[in-house]
């Protein structure tokens, strides 16, 4: 066949320029493998699995290399990355995930955790190795909508790396997993920035899954997920640790900051600031609800512990529930017959500059179990707003333990507070909570119940209706301080006081337009209250 020269032109062009950017990126030339030299056909109907193999072999066995993928189609089935190689994929090559399952070997990892029940195929497989790296400019798509509704076990993951260490994946686009997006096991240092991911093709299509992995950087990254985005898990008893996110914009149909519907190994050392959520600042998604579940959701369920968690700077909107914080007790084993893990806990969580809009009513909650609270929360610097609705058999109603059941943001329903209702916590600091509340509600704005240590240090409270209902409720509560509290003119009660309730002091708040400041209900002593230099109507 004879080939112009205008094409040789462009062709030679094309290669130069993909040469130089690699060279830009510290590649050397020596150290290039060009699927198209192992015979990949690149039209996306070959299947180029054992030439993409052979080239990424070649990379590693030659003490390290790039797999460089030109532009085209690439269809292929598992690809197992191997140490010291490098997956690149220029502008205008798409690697293609086969659709036929039987291109996926099952691979069972020796390192045993609770996702042996959800997934053992991917496209992109990697297990104890290291210096790895995914990169370029191109797009790696699943083809997840082959795939749906399908059940576990007959779904990919797109990426899956266990035990491996020294992991990079950068400026690569993901999408249409027939299953998780990404899912790093048992890793350690993962650098994962300026990935672009858009998931919508089927269920269980999460974004990025950092499973008993150990220092993890994630920063400046497009997430669109129709499951969870920023998912941190411990599906065995390795905990997750010593994780930093940063300048990310994610949505998700379900939740999108979210760690512990796994926690056997819990989480430690988790640090995410400066990123915005949006449920949908993209397409809608494949069986999602229109507005996602949770925002911030934060849960330890089947033992592990949640500590030191330090989350700031995120802007929230169009989600059910901006905050949710659970310690439950599922206490689901991760392997076959083991005992089930002991009961988890909570403690040493900063969640602070915090902006949500486009809420549901149900509002945000704080809960632990009787006897096992969670411990040494502080929430400061947060403007939430909420659209009301709620009545005054919601505030009234017994809000079960469900204890054993899967934590979701909205597990309890419609809550007996509109902003925030906390149960089973010791060590709770709130300061400088902005609520803002646009249609009328019939519930207090916080509700308190069973706290030890409580501190609330700045409330402003904006609504268009005239309240009907205190602003705030203690059941009991031992060891309370309320300051600098500006409830709205007509508001009927500041704080009410029941059951157990004891050393409470309020002084500092402007109560000029509050009909009673205080109300004590039935069996409450006087003594339980101390309150002085408030400003109070005459």
């Amino acid at each position: 066949m004879r080939v112009s020269k205008t094409v040789l032109t462009a062709f030679s062009a094309a290669m130069c320029l993909a040469a130089c950017t690699l060279a830009a990126a510290g590649v050397p030339p020596g150290t290039l493998y060009n699927v198209r030299d192992y015979g990949a056909a690149g039209d996306g109907e070959a299947r180029d699995t054992p030439a993409i193999q052979q080239a990424v072999d070649a990379a590693s066995s030659a003490g390290g290399g790039t797999v460089y993928f030109p532009p085209g189609k690439y269809l292929s089935g598992t690809i197992f990355l191997k140490s010291l190689a490098t997956l690149h994929l220029e502008t205008g090559a798409t690697l293609l995930g086969s659709t036929d399952i039987s291109d996926f070997p099952q691979t069972r990892p020796k390192f045993r955790s609770y996702t042996d029940k959800y997934v053992s195929q991917s496209l992109i497989y990697a297990e104890g190795q290291h210096d790895i790296a995914i990169t370029g400019s191109g797009t790696i798509d699943g083809q997840g909508q082959a795939f749906q509704w399908k059940e576990y076990g007959n779904r990919p993951d797109v990426i899956r790396m266990v035990s491996c260490t020294h992991v990079h994946l950068e400026g690569i686009r993901l999408q249409n997993s027939p299953m998780w997006m990404q899912h790093y096991l048992d890793c350690e240092f993962i650098t994962v920035r300026g990935i672009h991911v858009f998931n919508h093709s089927t269920y269980n299509n999460d974004m990025i899954d950092i499973d008993c992995c150990r220092n993890v950087r994630i920063s400046d990254c497009y997430g669109n997920s129709d499951d969870d985005a920023l998912t941190l898990k411990s599906t065995a008893d390795r905990p997750t640790e010593n994780v930093v996110v940063t300048n990310c914009v994610l949505g998700s149909g379900c939740n999108a900051i979210k760690m512990g519907t796994e926690s056997n190994g819990g989480f430690k050392n988790i640090s995410i600031t400066n990123c915005v959520i949006d449920s949908w600042y993209g397409k809608k998604g494949f069986y999602a609800l229109p507005r996602g579940i949770g925002g911030i959701v934060l849960e330890i369920v089947d033992g592990g512990t949640m500590e030191n968690i330090t989350i700031s700077n995120i802007d929230i909107r169009n989600v059910h529930v901006p905050l949710f914080l659970r310690l439950g007790n599922r206490a689901r084993p991760f392997k076959q017959d083991m005992e089930k893990p002991g009961m988890g806990s909570y403690r040493n969580v900063v969640i602070s500059n915090i902006i949500a809009t486009g809420l549901d009513k149900a509002g945000c909650s704080i809960t632990g179990l009787p006897g096992h609270p969670i411990r040494g929360v502080t929430l400061s610097n947060l403007r939430l707003t909420f659209p009301g609705g709620g009545t005054a058999e919601d505030y009234r109603r017994a809000v079960p333990e469900l204890e054993d059941q899967y934590p979701e943001a909205v597990m309890f329903g419609t809550l007996p507070a509109w902003a925030l209702y906390c149960r089973h916590v010791e060590g709770l600091r709130l300061e400088n909570l902005d609520l803002v509340l646009e249609g009328a509600d019939s519930r207090p704005a916080l509700v308190f119940d069973d706290v030890r240590g409580l501190d609330l240090d700045g409330l402003t409270e904006k609504r268009q209706d005239s309240p009907s209902a205190p602003l705030m409720v203690l059941r009991d509560v031992a060891g309370a301080g309320f300051r600098a509290c500006r409830p709205v003119d007509s508001t009927p009660v500041f704080l009410l006081l029941e059951g157990a309730v004891q050393r409470i002091m309020a002084s500092g708040n402007d109560l000029s337009g509050v009909t009673k400041p205080f109300e004590l209900g039935p069996g409450v002593p006087v003594g339980a209250l101390f309150q002085g230099g408030n400003l109070i109507k005459e």
